[in-house]
């Protein structure tokens, strides 16, 4: 072969080669597609001159594919490639002690240098791959033996005419097995990144050239964090054990395994001691943003760097990473809105998104594995037990609900954007249709990368701008939790901490339980309960009716969600709640009625017959509404207020909701140190970090004497005029929403009921004239009439309506 011809064939190589180096391509499947491009005569010349870059940094590669290579060419080779071949069977014949106890179908033939770092093992694998106690010699002897008969061979073939490549080879084998120094293992912790497809942290340590060893640890008090945080609910943690069976079972299929730790008393602790055990000399985590977890994280990797741990931190965000993005030169001004970060994020340098990366193929494995624990003995899954030690299944519906795995988010992003995107931009705040992507709790255990959704929106044939920027929500939560630490549990904007709110723990409960009276809360929080989720248009009814209309503190609505969400998310939750409660950097311009609300998200009534069974028999004008039904209906609906359904547990919604806003108006004026008398908007204490980074723009910064940098923040213009004019009665700002109305649907309405009544109203006059017909001949003992027929039903044979973009409903033909 020329020179010219053998170049394409030996880039190829050189491309496959970088392919093994990132674990998408075995060993001996890289030296496979080797003898195909170059042939047995090439691959016998120029394949150890390939793979010698190897020999420094990914050390475990190149002693296996220079077994495979002697291996393939043994029979043809002299004495001392022979030699050499045994030497390297006898490198990868050491069988792992784990893979018995695991009672694993195959074997996973590793280096035999890793073992070295498992010193502390209380067994270690024979020559012959049996088990056997590590305080017999049995191994040290074999070891002993196999390194006396290369020293013998050395010295054997010293007189024979071999060239100084092959006894520097000869040599190299001898050090190795003298002293086993390969590749330190890397520890991969896994936290909320649990997946296979576009993990940095992942290909990063595949990158390192070393055996990989995932971990999970979980120490629930670090979990939870202080206070009344409720950081992981019981859903979502029953969402983290199912994730974690997903990725063991991905882990396994690539050969390797997934150690869990129950991290007591710390996770500090629990790292330590593994490294300990299995020699490991890096970590590889991807990054946490509650307040008290990067500050476990923060103390955690100071400690293991002195140590001498080297320790790679990677971030999973969609536009940049919340602890980068800076205000210098974008100013402040509306610092709460989602496109004021996304313009911080555009005006900050940053390198490009980049492309989502492939999943491994394989992963390299340590020769013996640390003692973990059984994922049941972490508690996440728990459920509890009735007196009679009957177990009571409160996952059931979640289970029925949800797929798990990773390869569900797949199927669900890839389903999304078939179909349901097209209807997402107008119509994803339906209820009664699946208008919305259900991706939330993928992305937030990591089982789906934000970056990867992006990518696949921006691919999909329908691009939809709207559910894009939800992703940079995501960023925005996360960049304000990292400015202001005490979000979870305080708000941001002082004077509404002496809001009076209700302490009726009855009504409370109602809400919590679905029986508020209000059709459409109460399907929904039942639809949280039983499936753990809810789409973003009901949890904004459900926060509404909690804090404007039953006047309840953000953190009771907060609290709850945590528990009973199987995508918590404290950064998302905290933020939007909140917002919701007047706290947060951000005022919700609505405010959503219970009860025309259910015009744009289930005006025909199939989410609440759904949720609520017990109200399906009403007419879809009066299910939202059943207090206003005749008492016949009623009972031919089988409704029965206070015992199938509950009474409302508020009457008058237009007062709770004025008393709100006067109790609003009422704080702004007794705490005007924050509220700004130029622009009317609250003011809240600017962070440290944010001053530095603002200080080309300090016009927007109020200075006060007390309570130092004061920062305007977006305000409810609803707020503004009732604290100007407190006695006026009508607001025209008012943030109460009636539901997105068109002219045409009220037009269709109005024609729909006008039909429908005079259709009523003509055969309630034709059956009393029947009525009166009979009667008459009864008094006077003529025969009964004959009943006419082919009447005109009262009862519709099918939906009259028909759902289209808008909401609009129109009859069908």
């Amino acid at each position: 072969m020329s020179a010219g011809e053998e170049t394409k064939p030996v880039s190829e190589v050189r491309e496959l080669l970088r392919e093994l180096i990132l674990g998408r391509e075995d060993p001996q499947g890289f030296f496979c597609m080797c003898v195909s491009l170059l042939g047995d005569a090439d691959t016998r010349r120029l394949f150890l001159d390939l793979i010698k870059p190897l020999s420094s940094e990914y050390e475990h590669l190149h002693s296996q594919l220079t077994s495979v290579f002697l291996e393939y060419f043994s029979k043809d080779e002299s004495e001392e490639l022979e030699l050499a071949l045994t030497l390297s069977l006898y490198e990868t014949k050491q069988i792992d002690p784990e893979d018995k106890l695991h009672n694993s179908d195959h074997q996973h033939h590793v280096p035999r240098s890793y073992k070295t770092y498992a010193d502390v093992r209380t067994e270690s694998s024979g020559a012959d791959g049996s088990v056997v106690p590590e305080n017999q010699p049995t191994a040290k002897c074999t070891l002993d033996t196999e390194v006396h008969k290369t020293r013998n061979a050395i010295k054997h073939i010293n007189g024979d005419k071999i060239t100084k490549s092959q006894k520097r080879r000869l040599r190299k084998k001898q050090h190795l097995l003298k002293n086993p120094s390969g590749p330190r293992p890397v520890v991969l912790w896994f936290r909320r990144d649990l997946r296979m497809w576009d993990n940095p942290a992942l290909i990063g340590c595949l990158e390192l050239g070393a055996p990989v060893i995932p971990v999970f640890l979980w120490n629930a008090m670090e979990e939870e964090g202080p206070g009344v945080t409720m950081s992981t609910g019981g859903a979502s943690k029953y969402w983290l054990h199912q994730a974690l069976v997903s990725l063991k079972r991905s882990l396994e299929e690539r050969g390797s395994h997934l150690v869990t730790l129950k991290a007591e008393p710390s996770s500090l602790t629990a790292l330590q001691g593994l490294m300990d055990e299995t020699g490991a000399a890096s970590v590889v985590a991807t990054a946490l943003y509650e307040p008290w977890l990067k500050e476990r994280d923060d103390a955690l990797w100071e400690t293991l760097e002195k140590r001498g741990v080297t320790c790679h931190i990677y971030h999973s965000y969609c536009l940049r990473d919340p602890y980068t993005v800076s205000t210098r030169g974008v100013g402040l001004r509306g610092i709460g809105s989602v496109s004021h970060f996304m313009s911080c994020c555009q005006q900050n340098p940053a390198g490009g998104l980049g492309s989502p990366l492939d999943a491994p193929t394989t992963l390299p494995s340590p020769s013996a594995w640390p003692q973990g624990c059984p994922l049941a003995d972490l508690g996440l899954a728990r459920m509890p037990r009735r007196k009679d030690g009957t177990v009571i299944d409160w996952a059931v519906d979640i289970r029925k609900t949800w797929d798990f795995s990773e390869e569900g988010a797949h199927t669900h992003l890839e389903a999304f954007l078939r179909d349901g995107v097209y209807r997402y931009e107008k119509e994803s705040c339906r209820a009664d249709a699946p208008n919305t992507s259900c991706l939330s709790p993928y992305l937030h255990f990591g089982q789906l990368s934000a970056r990867q959704v992006l990518w696949a929106a921006r691919g999909a044939r329908c691009k939809s701008p709207k559910f894009q920027r939800k992703l940079a929500w995501r960023d925005l939560a996360y960049w304000q939790i990292s400015l202001f630490p005490d979000l979870p549990w305080e708000s941001l904007r002082p004077p509404y901490k002496a809001l009076r709110w209700s302490s009726d723990h009855a009504h409370l409960k109602a809400w919590q339980r679905g029986r508020t009276g209000y059709p459409l809360v109460d399907a929904a929080m039942r639809q949280l309960w039983q499936t753990g989720w809810m789409n973003n248009y009901m949890r904004h009814v459900v926060a509404s009716f909690l804090i404007a209309y039953l006047h309840f503190p953000w953190q009771e609505g907060y609290r709850w969600f945590q528990d009973t969400l199987v995508d918590a998310d404290v950064a998302i939750d905290a933020m939007m709640w909140q917002n919701g409660g007047m706290c947060g950097l951000d005022h919700w311009n609505f405010v959503m009625h219970p009860i025309d609300a259910a015009l744009t998200c289930d005006p025909c009534g199939t989410f609440v017959r759904q949720w609520c069974p017990e109200l399906k028999a009403l007419p879809d004008d009066l299910i939202h509404k059943p207090w206003k039904c005749p008492t016949s209906m009623l009972r031919r609906a089988g409704v029965v207020f206070g015992d199938s359904y509950p009474e409302r547990i508020v009457i008058d919604l237009e007062e709770r909701r004025a008393q709100s806003l006067q109790d609003v108006a009422s704080v702004r004026r007794r705490f005007r140190q924050f509220v700004d008398q130029r622009s009317g908007c609250d003011l809240v204490p600017v962070p440290s970090r944010l001053v530095q980074d603002a200080l080309g723009s300090m016009e927007d910064i109020v200075k006060h004497e007390k309570n130092g940098f004061l920062l305007p923040v977006i305000t409810r213009m609803e707020f503004k005029h009732q604290s100007e004019d407190p006695d006026r009665q009508d607001n025209p700002y008012s943030a109460v929403l009636k539901g997105y109305v068109s002219r045409k649907r009220d037009e269709t309405v109005a024609f729909l009921n006008e039909r429908d009544f005079t259709a009523s109203v003509m055969c309630e006059s034709a059956q009393r004239r029947e009525r009166l017909e009979r009667d008459s001949c009864l008094l006077e003992g003529l025969p009964r009439p004959t009943a006419s027929r082919g009447g005109a039903r009262r009862t519709q044979t099918r939906d009259p309506y028909s759902k289209v973009p808008g909401g609009v409903a129109v009859p069908r033909k």
